[in-house]
């Protein structure tokens, strides 16, 4: 009984291989010669845990982003290539299809040109457009603008015109050092070393649970600032990390030089203000609101009367319902680009990727368990966007509620209790960092390779996407007798790789151009 599974075996071997222990499998059709084959597709996760190849090679991804980005001496070209024709006809056809919808008065008719307009835009996207389209329904209501004087008990910032430019100063005429900074969430009570709170009873809870659900609009509010302070485009890459405590903070790689006094005063002075309905007590316990199919609302159990529309309980906010600031810890370090330091930097930027944020805070004893219940229960009451179903407990109905809404009940990564109100990305790479997208990066490793293979005489020709046909195999095709199993599929991916890797040493082993050793002559 102590000896290893099969299923064990199979797993240990891919790890070593990097090959994906968890693969889905897609069908792949050539619509030329009718060939039917199955491959596996990694999954693609980014977590040790779930797939320790494809996390270790998702950071090394990162790895190779932030470095590109953090040091650069050029401009990244972002000149957007002209419209196709194909894509301007198709947009011209988009604009008669939205006509149409404003004039119908059938709804099975609106709802089919709803499905086009959507197919339209698909197809769209596929053809390489990026930004937003205008939406096919005009607004109903006049969105509300509210006060943008900064607030009297913030400090004032000095404001400057943006330059368009990502880089930052050279020193020197050779020096163009950058920062690496640190930021966290206000105190809400004195901790211990293991994060818990020294007095649970007086630690602010609450507090706690909407700066981690309002984060992330507090950053981004953080790097409009630093832009209108040092006036030129700064570009970051950073990744959010819980603390001990469980709350979140700040890693950030930014380019350029900044002024350690500025940073501070930039943090000091950001703030971000909640515009929602006040959510402080709850209305609805124990009898919860009821959604009525005929008016499309949810309504109060007794009196069966509307809950409060979200658009109309926006519009009668006087006060911001919550206030988030950055706390007094604040951490700036000048890094220069090509040193060891930097090296080291982004690893640390990088070394909790690949772990869940449950791992990363995982709760060893009774006092840290009782904070991480106590924070998850004041999560579970707190909403964390407009469509939120944490509202109907406030007598609000949220944006989209329809009868399959469980009021009390979002399924957003703020309220798991493993997450603890982190946002869900983990990672924050501004659009300029290194001109190029994720997938772009990940394009020139396998051109690196293919062209030191092709260097050597070994040819991967690429099959032609056009005459390729894709889809994904259901769980209900698992027993088609033509579907592989997926060990079968991991076995012949590491059988596949070690091929690979044998090719790619050769390439390797060619690239160092070793001395001709037939020309010397031998000892005697």
């Amino acid at each position: 009984m102590r000896e290893p599974l099969a299923s064990d075996v199979v797993k240990a071997t891919a790890e070593k291989h990097g090959v994906c222990v968890r693969p889905f499998t897609m069908e792949v059709g050539d619509t030329e010669t009718g060939e039917l084959r199955y491959v596996p597709v990694p999954c693609g996760s980014t977590v040790e845990s779930v797939c320790l190849p494809c996390a270790r090679k998702a950071k090394a991804l990162r790895q190779v982003q932030c470095r590109e980005g953090w040091h650069i001496d050029t401009e990244p070209d972002f000149t957007p290539e002209p419209p196709t024709e194909t894509q301007t006809e198709l947009l011209a056809f988009r604009a008669d299809l939205v006509a149409a919808y404003r004039e119908v008065s059938d709804q099975a008719e609106a709802d089919e040109l709803r499905e086009e307009i959507q197919g339209v835009d698909d197809e769209l996207r596929q053809l390489g457009m990026r930004g937003r389209l205008p939406s096919i329904d005009l607004p109903t209501k006049k969105a509300v603008k509210r006060s943008t004087k900064r607030r009297q008990d913030a400090p004032n910032l000095p404001r400057r015109k943006v330059a368009k430019t990502t880089l930052g100063r050279e020193y020197a005429g050779k020096f163009r050092p950058s920062m690496f900074v640190t930021l966290t969430c206000d105190t809400y009570g004195p901790v211990r070393s293991d994060g818990a709170p020294v007095n649970p009873a007086t630690y602010d809870y609450r507090r706690a649970a909407r700066d981690a659900v309002h984060f992330s609009a507090l950053v981004d509010r953080w790097w409009q600032n630093l832009r209108r302070v040092v006036g030129w485009d700064a570009q970051y890459f950073a990744t959010v990390e819980p603390q001990r405590r469980a709350a979140p903070h700040l890693h950030a790689a930014v380019r350029g030089s900044v002024p350690h006094d500025v940073i501070r005063q930039v943090t000091e002075a950001t703030y971000h203000q909640v515009w929602w309905p006040a959510h402080d007590e709850v209305v609805y316990v124990d009898r919860m609101p009821l959604w009525d199919g005929d008016r499309r609302v949810f309504v109060d159990p007794d009196t069966r009367e509307p809950l409060t529309d979200w658009d109309d309980a926006v519009e009668a906010v006087e006060d911001p319902a919550h206030v988030v600031t950055f706390g007094r810890q604040v951490h700036s370090k000048g890094i220069l680009g090509g040193s060891e330091e930097a090296g080291r930097h982004i690893g640390y930027l990088t070394k909790y990727l690949t772990k869940s944020t449950g791992e990363v805070v995982e709760a060893d004893t009774v006092r840290q368990k009782d904070h991480h219940d106590r924070l998850h229960a004041e999560l579970s009451v707190t909403p964390c966007s407009p469509r939120c179903a944490v509202w109907l407990l406030y007598g609000i109905n949220p944006k989209g509620a329809n009868g399959k809404t469980t009021p009390g009940h979002c399924k957003g990564r703020a309220h798991g209790r493993t997450t603890l109100g982190l946002p869900g990305r983990r990672v924050l790479v501004s659009r300029k960092w290194s001109g190029k997208t994720l997938v772009d990066h990940k394009a020139d490793r396998k051109a690196f390779v293919l062209e030191a293979l092709a260097a050597v005489g070994i040819e991967k020709p690429a099959p032609d996407p056009a005459r390729l046909v894709w889809r994904k195999v259901d769980a209900g095709d698992a027993g088609d007798a033509n579907v592989p199993p997926r060990d079968h599929l991991v076995m012949h991916a590491i059988s596949e790789r070690i091929t690979w890797k044998a090719e790619y040493d050769k390439a390797l082993l060619a690239a160092q151009s070793p001395p001709d050793l037939s020309a010397t002559p031998l000892a005697a």
